[in-house]
């Protein structure tokens, strides 16, 4: 039996029950229509999309929609669900979903994980999931003996009524999915939660990462599989012009030799000797238009960009009045470079690709693009593509594109049989998608009393969603291009104006961590600190006076309960001078710096502390935060998230840079892309959330781009010198 309700919109409740081998499935109804969970016959599921299952066993399962990447939605979610159904979380289980439309995260369209919305997306909808269940539970339970509904409740698993009635979920779970489903869901309030918000909650993940037994793409197994190592163009957008695999033929394992569309794979017994057979080849490489560019002629290009006067996306005044009345104008330039994602697990994935059905398994953020691409790549139908998520040995948006599945797919379907691919720390580095470099500009006109009276913002970069999802792109404006300083917080009366112009490099470019806040962000905050010093003012007090008090335009709804966005960041600025002693005497070559932004429904105000040596090496010695998340879910790993954006944005400020010499990329591994090491970790790190139990905001990314301008800052502070070019390197610090 079904029931389905319908609503008009994704984001309004509505749910989907039916009688699954005997139990309960839940899911949410979707305007494109679900998938509805059925039995099979056999007592399992066939296309499962529920949210909560509840089988005769008393065994719990929640489904996690988006991928686990370290970000914790392994335990995160399943919180959500667990506090409203009123079960344990050391007694349920967690499966990955597969693609289908009811797991949709409606803040981006898509069943993808990225921009900080897992949580945000849940929030909502996960809890109704599980407040549902468990008032079809209790009516069950109430229906059997006779009894009214709100003479029982429900907890950790079992309905309770009167006169010490009992009855498992299990139990219930058979006939509670013929009940109606409730159309009237109401949550807990804050004050009754008991796992939402629970510091002593541990990641349900981490005993199976300990013991070796969670599966990474990388630990993929099949029967069957063979593996394949691969070779690609070293030039951006290279072809294979020709290759000899005599050598490579003769390797003691090697299956096959095959051309795919990006390149030449070698398919072997172990992936050792694939590896060693691939370098045999001798390929001839076709460059393409690429061949002959490097960095030069990539910032050459990007400069004479930078002068056309680019699309306007904000605008509030006669900014070329307010300038001209100005009594003081600064202006500063900004260079910022390419970056790799550069995951611990290079991209892998298994595939087996038969004439009637293909079978990918991968660490995807993106489950739901993958059976139309490998579709396309294979001939088969988008519904023959069945793809299973894995954990991912870190994303941080490079996994929500879908080459190396695509890939994959290719070489099974020419090997004819299962493939593991697994590209090199060589592979993955120099085919990633990059951060887009760019030139940020700004102009400021202040008043005689060191006021902003006047703004202006222009910036230059590739537009990533121009590529993947040109349809988002109107006007010249991509709006993944202009996060970070789309919603800036500060009053210019005089005038402000924002423009964009995109410019393709040739360069592959894609999202990473935090997207262009670590472009814009980094660079305003870098300025609003040079504005203070022209004013000469405190850096900290300067901001909080120069805030937007009363605007809610960039405010989303239900954080803060009405807050605006400058009050939300007047008050973590306060609050981060007192934690971190700002302005207290320091010695020579020492120095606080400071930045504040608002990205993913988050609040972040942040003091660093750095050491220069009169080489202009620097110590990072103490970062302080101040954050207003709204409520924090698991707060263990909120914390854990704030360390590591700390520490992801340190790495790429201080020594991120990826160049581009006769076509390639330069960088291969991580003795020429450094990243932060274990000593190179900041000495101190303190971090304090804002008591709230508004909706939760994200804290995946915006850390990364806010520590940032507040090292840039700090080196300032300390030794004299601005640096705007990125990274701080000693010569880009004397530079500046």
């Amino acid at each position: 039996m079904e029931n389905i309700v319908k609503n008009e919109t994704r984001r309004d409740f509505l749910k989907v029950s039916g009688t699954v081998a005997g139990g309960l499935a839940l899911g949410f109804y979707l305007p494109n229509g679900p998938k509805i969970a059925q039995a099979d016959g056999g007592g399992g599921y066939a296309s499962p999309n529920a949210w909560v299952r509840i089988g005769l066993d008393n065994v719990v399962t929640i489904m996690v929609a988006r991928s686990e990447m370290g970000q914790d939605v392994y335990t995160s979610m399943p919180m959500l669900v667990a506090e409203e159904l009123e079960v344990d979380m050391d007694k349920i289980k967690v499966e990955f979903a597969p693609p289908a439309e009811v797991y949709i995260n409606a803040l981006l369209g898509g069943q993808l994980t990225g921009g900080s919305t897992s949580v945000r997306d849940a929030w909502e909808k996960l809890r109704k999931a599980g407040a549902s269940a468990r008032m079809m539970l209790i009516a069950a339970a109430a229906d059997d003996w006779g009894v009214a509904e709100d003479s029982c409740k429900a907890s950790s698993g079992v309905v309770m009524g009167p006169g010490g009635k009992r009855a498992t979920y299990g139990a219930l779970a058979a006939k509670a999915a013929q009940m109606e489903v409730p159309k009237d869901v109401p949550l807990k309030p804050a004050s009754q939660f008991k796992v939402v918000g629970n510091v002593r909650q541990k990641r349900l993940d981490t005993a199976a990462k300990v013991r070796g037994t969670a599966q990474f793409g990388i630990d993929t197994v099949v029967p069957g599989m063979a593996y394949a190592a691969v070779i690609m163009p070293p030039m951006i957008g290279g072809k294979v012009a020709s290759y000899d695999d005599t050598r490579a033929m003769n390797f003691p394992g090697v299956k096959k030799v095959v051309q795919y569309s990006r390149g030449v794979a070698v398919v072997a017994d172990d992936y050792w000797t694939a590896k060693k057979a691939v370098a045999t080849l001798n390929v001839r490489w076709d460059g393409g238009e690429m061949a002959n560019a490097d960095q030069r002629s990539i910032w050459k290009g990007l400069k004479e960009a930078s002068q056309q006067p680019g699309a306007v996306f904000r605008e509030h005044g006669d900014v070329d009045a307010g300038m001209a009345a100005a009594a003081k104008t600064i202006t500063s330039e900004y260079h910022l470079p390419f970056v790799s994602h550069s995951p611990m697990e290079p991209q892998n994935t298994t595939a087996d690709v038969r004439s009637d059905k293909a079978i990918i398994i991968t660490p995807t953020q993106f489950q739901q693009l993958i059976p139309h691409v490998v579709a396309g790549a294979t001939g088969l139908k988008p519904e023959q593509v069945e793809v299973q998520t894995t954990f991912l040995g870190g994303g941080f948006g490079r996994r929500v594109e879908v080459d190396y599945a695509i890939d994959a797919a290719e070489i099974s379907k020419a090997a004819g049989m299962p493939v593991k691919m697994i590209w090199s720390r060589e592979d993955d580095m120099t085919h990633d998608s990059y951060r887009p470099a760019g030139i940020f500009k700004f102009s400021a006109g202040l008043d005689s009393a060191g006021k902003l009276s006047a703004f202006r913002f222009h910036s230059t970069s590739p537009s990533i969603s121009s590529r993947l999802f040109p349809s988002i792109v109107k006007d010249g404006i991509d709006p993944f291009a202009v996060e970070g300083i789309d919603n800036f917080p500060y009053v210019a009366d005089g005038g402000m104006r924002f423009t964009y112009q995109m410019h393709d490099t040739g360069v592959t470019v894609g999202y990473w961590r935090a997207v262009s806040h670590n472009l814009n962000a980094v660079a305003l905050e870098s300025f609003i600190d040079e504005i203070a010093t022209a004013a000469g003012k405190d850096p900290i007090q300067y901001r909080i006076d120069m805030l937007d008090m009363g605007s809610t335009k960039h405010q989303w709804s239900g954080l803060s309960a009405g807050v605006p966005v400058g009050a939300r960041m007047k008050r973590a600025l306060e609050e981060v001078r007192k934690k971190s002693n700002w302005g207290k005497k320091m010695p020579a070559g020492r120095g606080q710096g400071v930045a504040v932004m608002e990205g993913y429904n988050t609040v972040i105000a942040m003091v660093v502390e750095v050491t220069v040596s009169d080489n202009y090496d620097v110590q990072i010695d103490k970062v302080t935060s101040v954050v207003d998340a709204g409520t924090l879910i698991h707060p263990d790993q909120a914390l854990a998230q704030m360390q590591s954006c700390i520490n992801f944005g340190q790495s790429a400020c201080m020594w991120g840079e990826i160049t581009i010499k006769d076509g390639a990329v330069e960088q291969n591994n991580f003795d020429t892309y450094r990243v932060a090491r274990i000593n190179e970790a900041p000495k101190e790190l303190n971090t304090h959330f804002i008591k709230s139990d508004g909706v939760p905001g994200g804290l995946g990314e915006p850390g990364t781009a806010v520590v940032q301008p507040a090292i840039a800052n700090a080196i300032f502070a300390a030794s004299g010198k601005r640096p705007r070019t990125l990274p701080f390197t000693p010569e880009n610090i004397k530079a500046g």
